[in-house]
């Protein structure tokens, strides 16, 4: 059985190639994405979701910075997300994602985030 852990990180690595099969791929075809904009629901609504996010930002980079484990099936991570647009920009966009994963695949997804902010030369994002 593969861990909240081990599936997340398989689903981040293949967001930030923008591979978008295979994000999708980690999905359960009933599954459920929320955040902050409301619920999307099954494959083709999350798969809408994941194409809007590649044309608007081809560039992507994600940092797990600590995971808060709730059952086997179960975890909270704590990320630190860099989206990086056409020309190059770079937002950072920080929160707090609980991820449930049954039978190998994501079941569900809700997403606590900040908002986006730009990111300075140094790394950090602006106030």
């Amino acid at each position: 059985m593969r861990t909240p852990r081990e599936v997340s990180e398989s689903y981040w690595a293949a967001e930030c190639r923008r591979d978008i099969d295979g994000v999708m791929a980690h999905y359960q075809p009933d599954a459920t994405y929320q955040d902050g904009a409301g619920l999307l629901v099954g494959e083709a609504a999350i798969r809408g979701y994941y194409e809007a996010s590649i044309a608007d930002y081809p560039g992507l980079e994600v940092t797990i910075l600590r995971e808060f484990p709730r059952s086997p099936d179960t975890s909270a991570f704590e990320v630190h997300a860099v989206l990086i647009d056409h020309e190059g920009r770079r937002f950072v966009i920080e929160g707090l994602i609980a991820i449930t994963v049954r039978d190998g695949r994501m079941a569900s997804i809700r997403c606590y985030e900040d908002p986006l902010r730009p990111e300075e030369a140094g790394g950090e994002a602006a106030p």
